[in-house]
């Protein structure tokens, strides 16, 4: 099977590439490799891929500066994915990622596929656009909702609290936000799987099993970093509330994804999130 992957110098995208079964060819186009908001060269280049499959990890992802570049967001997030999902509809299915920001956090459990969406901010808002556009006009497309992603690459929670730790005395890091931290390569996993599978078009929800606080996560980083040697010294990590760090886009706080749905039909186990945070530990150790 010939992949479209885009988005190529991301997280996922990259963890697509690193762990395809045997037998798949991966072709993957990064923002320098083609423009995804240039609706004829995006028909062009997935007529001339021959992929069965467009998995699209491309997003704009600076939370808080969508705030102030709403436009771009919405270009990138929604308008551009109406483009990919037409130039699929020509012959191959679309998989498009999606985020636990299209929720506004009231829900009392987790979040099903099917509840109502009520985003908080742009980047939410343009994500949800997203959504609808590869639904609509993809060919039997899958949106695929994923949570607080991070690697042992690119910008993410894990790799800046390790970068903080090593420069301060102490981090303050806000604890009543709750979601579940989600390893790239255990999400690329279940893309494979749902590739492989022929799943069904619609919504699903894939993260890491169980919950935490960002306060969690990071005391979870430090500990798991003391233990494999890439933290020299502990520094007090302090709890907050949302209150006390203020940013341009309101968050969540609560967003916690149901993924029982989806692991009945992707074959990969769901590991909890600690277990894949010392994978990744490893990994970056390495």
């Amino acid at each position: 099977m010939k992949v479209l992957v885009l988005g190529g110098g991301g997280q996922v995208a990259r963890a697509v590439a690193a762990c395809a079964p045997a037998g798949n060819t991966v072709l993957v186009k990064s923002r320098l490799d083609l423009d995804i908001t240039n609706e004829s060269a995006m028909t062009s280049a997935v007529a001339g891929s021959g992929a069965q499959w467009i998995v699209n990890c491309a997003a704009y992802t600076a939370v808080d500066r969508a705030e102030s570049e709403a436009s771009l967001a919405r270009e990138v997030n929604d308008t551009a994915v109406g483009a990919i999902a037409r130039a699929a509809a020509g012959g191959c299915r679309l998989l498009h990622l999606s985020t636990d920001f299209v929720f506004d956090g009231a829900s009392n459990r987790s979040y099903m596929p099917a509840d109502r969406t009520n985003p908080l901010s742009v980047y939410g808002a343009t994500k949800l656009g997203g959504e609808r556009q590869a639904l609509e006009h993809g060919r039997d497309a899958i949106v695929l909702r994923t949570a607080w992603v991070y690697a042992s690459i690119g910008r993410n929670f894990p790799l800046t609290m390790l970068r903080l730790m090593r420069e301060r005395d102490e981090v303050r890091v806000v604890a009543d936000q709750i979601g579940t931290p989600s390893w790239a390569t255990g999400i690329a996993q279940a893309i494979w799987g749902l590739i492989d599978s022929s799943a069904a078009a619609g919504m699903y929800h894939w993260t890491d099993l169980g919950v935490a606080s960002w306060y969690d996560f990071a005391v979870a980083v430090q500990d798991e970093a003391l233990a494999r040697g890439l933290l020299a010294r502990a520094v007090p990590v302090i709890p907050i509330s949302t209150a006390d760090f203020p940013t341009p886009a309101k968050r969540p706080a609560f967003s916690v994804l149901n993924t029982e749905s989806t692991r009945l039909v992707v074959p990969c186990p769901a590991q909890h999130w600690r277990h894949n945070l010392r994978r990744m530990l490893d990994e970056l150790r390495a």
